[in-house]
Parts: structure tokens; sequence; C-alpha cells
């Protein structure tokens, strides 16, 4: 992903600054960023099975909405038998028993029955994904009507998405960025500062240069440590809400992460 012909190329670049976004100023994004997420009254798809959206009255709502999913104030009901459902998302409909559409827009960490926060318990989302796929998947519903069976496969593929997201700390603390209305770019980040790139390149050769399992475990065991220390920083900048920061700090995560994966092939060949 990254190759040290890039690392290089970077580091020699004259155009980078000394100072970079790591030592950008870190202002506190203490607005809350509420995503807003399309709720759609659709004739297609699978909103097209039947499920109705009735409008609460804005007396009844909750003051505060929680990130990721969607505050148009609407009840929805079960497609099967037009009851309101109590939960959202709504896998099953509590009336009838019967299995709901994937609801559009729904948060991972919701849908996981997570906090939204960066220190995931990941025992309990390894607990909440099995005992999803129990009930969702889609041998349990080859005898049901066919559109049955499409909400549990669509269901299936989306709970899967949700856990291997949630699991590892740099694609769960990308997401919540993604959540908070800010994305990140993808490849090598060109303002990165140019002594880390040239550490990154040190810790590369070093690694393709390893003659010995022992020597590559090296590598792997430091850049553990690195990641760990991330993981800290990450989680105590995304709770006091400075989102570049932690957009930053999760920049170099993924160097390190990509880094750890090529410890793992280099340890493979001396197998």
């Amino acid at each position: 992903m990254f190759s040290l012909r890039t690392l290089r190329t970077l580091c020699s670049r004259r155009a980078l600054l000394p100072n970079s976004r790591l030592a950008a100023k870190r202002q506190a994004a203490c607005t809350t960023v509420t995503r807003s997420t399309r709720c759609v009254h659709s004739s297609v798809g699978l909103e097209a099975r039947g499920r109705e959206r009735t409008r609460i009255d804005s007396t009844n709502t909750v003051g505060s909405s929680q990130r990721g999913y969607c505050t148009g104030q609407v009840q929805l009901r079960c497609w099967n038998c037009k009851q309101r459902l109590d939960t959202t998302p709504a896998f099953f409909c509590t009336s009838c028993n019967v299995i709901q559409p994937p609801e559009e827009g729904a948060s991972y960490f919701k849908m996981m029955d997570c906090d939204f926060t960066f220190s995931v318990d990941t025992q309990k989302l390894q607990k909440r994904y099995l005992q999803l796929q129990r009930a969702l998947h889609p041998d349990n519903f080859s005898q049901k009507p066919v559109t049955e069976q499409e909400f549990s496969e669509s269901h299936s593929a989306l709970v899967n998405k949700a856990y291997q997201t949630l699991l590892k700390p740099l694609s769960r603390g990308l997401y919540m960025l993604e959540l908070e209305g800010m994305r990140t770019e993808e490849g090598t980040d060109p303002g990165a500062d140019p002594a880390f790139l040239a550490e990154l390149m040190e810790i590369n050769e070093a690694l393709d240069g390893a003659l010995t399992p022992e020597d590559a475990d090296e590598i792997g065991r430091d850049t553990k440590g690195k990641l760990a220390v991330l993981t800290e920083a990450i989680d105590a900048a995304l709770r006091a809400g400075e989102l570049q920061a932690a957009k930053a700090l999760l920049a170099q995560m993924k160097y390190y992460a990509n880094i750890e994966e090529k410890v793992k092939e280099k340890l493979s060949e001396f197998m």
C-alpha cells in the first residue's frame, strides 16, 4: 500500500512544510454534529415491500438525537401487520415476529448495541454479532417467502459489515469521523510530516532486510506498541471533540497498521 519509493518521494518533497497537520492547531469542535440521513418515502426497493412511516407529533419527540441515524421524526410500522415497531433499528416485529427490511441510515453503533465511543467493548460486540447472525442467517428463512429471504440476506451482510467496521480501531475511528461529516482521503497523506515519513521508511527497510523471524517479530512488537499509544490518543481526541486532531492521528495509524500487515507477511515467509 505504501512502498518505500512512495515514502522516499514524499520525504524529498520541498513543498512539505516542517509543521505537519499533527502540529496544526487542535481546535475543539465542541459543536454537536448531528448527521441527518435521508428519510424518504420510496415506491421502489425494500421500502416498497409495505413498510409504512407515520410522522410523530413534534411534541412527542426526544430532544437530543444520537449520531448516525435518522432524525426525521418518523414512526416505523411493520410491513406485514402494520403495527408500530418499538425499536430502531427493528430486525423483527414484536407483534407478528416477521423479519423487517434493513433500516436506511442506521448507525452501526446502534445496530450492534454499542455506545458511540472509540473505546468499544469488543467482547460485547462479538456477542451481539453472533446473536444477530444466528437470528438473521439466510438458512433460517429458506422456507419463507422471497421477501423475507431478501431481507435476511440484506441484514446478514449489513451486520457483518458493521461488525468488521467496529471491531478494529482504525476502521472504527474512520467511521466515527464519517458520522461526524469528515472523510479521510485514500492513499498516502500528502501533508504528512517528513520526519514521520522518514521513520516509516527506516522501519520498512528494516523489515525488508529482516533475516530471521526474531527480527521481524521485534518490529511487530514495536509497531503494536505505537498502535496502542495512538489508540489512546485518538480516544482522548474524540472524547474532547477534537476531530481534526483525531483525523491526523488516524492517518498515522493507517501507516502503522500497514506495517503490521507487512510484518505478518514477512513472518509467513519464514514458515
